[in-house]
């Protein structure tokens, strides 16, 4: 009786991950880019989980879809852009240290 209900909730769990997806392993996996793969989007996306808001996940996720919106917020010299772009560089930093293979 055991087996079955840990069968059917390792399916639930299966099932359930690709809903538990933050936004930057979303529009990681939705992009073009290459060497984009699963693994490398979910590695980024557990990265930024510990390093920015999930509103900065969000604008993140953006730069994959229009890269000009990065620059764009690198070059801006609003307060509130050079903090994110402040955290945002040291997500990548942190990134690329965890999931560069």
């Amino acid at each position: 009786m055991k087996i079955p209900l840990i069968a059917a909730a390792a399916a639930l769990l299966m099932m359930a991950a690709p809903a538990l997806a933050g936004p930057i392993e979303n529009a990681c996996n939705r992009s073009d880019r290459p060497g984009a793969n699963r693994a490398l989007c979910r590695c980024i996306d557990q990265v930024a989980r510990q390093h920015l808001t999930r509103a900065e996940q969000r604008r993140a996720a953006r730069f994959f879809r229009d890269p000009q919106q990065a620059q764009d917020i690198r070059m801006s010299r609003a307060p509130g852009d050079s903090e994110f772009w402040q955290r945002y560089r040291a997500y990548g930093q942190a990134a690329e240290a965890s999931c560069a293979r």
